[in-house]
């Protein structure tokens, strides 16, 4: 499970507005002045994400919860994202190639076109399996806990 923590910022009945810094992953190093990742971070400050999320717990304005994501799911999604295109695009190309090579297509331009089809197809089927219910139901971010509240000591006495 991939954690973040957020602030609980609205409350309405079970539903819950928490916010959360966007964190770049960049600008830790000493080379942020001549690398183009660090001069993008600079030029781009962070932001804060909102989301409005179901909660069995009770929480108050201010708690600092815990908001969990599906680290197996989210695997998934990316490999549907990237690689059923990239299949596509590498299995229709092969097919477009062979066809060219054994004189049943004039020219390499319908191998490109074949490609490029094949790349829109594997696109098609990776956005159709992540609109699923069941899919879009995996990747929702939950309430997970709430954090520890810090309890400041104000006088300590023998």
């Amino acid at each position: 499970m991939i954690e973040e923590q957020a602030t609980v910022t609205f409350i309405d009945d079970d539903n819950v507005t928490v916010t959360s810094d966007i964190k770049s992953a960049c600008g830790g190093c000493q080379q942020i002045d001549n690398c183009g990742s660090g001069q993008v971070a600079k030029a781009f400050p962070q932001k804060k994400l909102s989301l409005t999320l179901k909660s069995p717990l009770a929480l108050e304005l201010g708690d600092k919860v815990v908001l969990g994501l599906n680290e197996s799911a989210l695997l998934q999604s990316a490999w549907q994202v990237y690689l059923w295109p990239l299949l596509g695009l590498i299995m229709a190309s092969w097919l477009g190639q062979w066809l060219v090579i054994n004189d049943m297509l004039g020219h390499e331009v319908f191998a490109i076109v074949f490609g490029l089809t094949g790349g829109f197809c594997g696109f098609s089927l990776a956005k159709r399996q992540q609109i699923k219910s069941a899919t879009c139901a995996k990747l929702a971010p939950k309430i997970l806990r709430r954090e520890n509240q810090n309890i400041a000591i104000v006088e300590i006495t023998d």
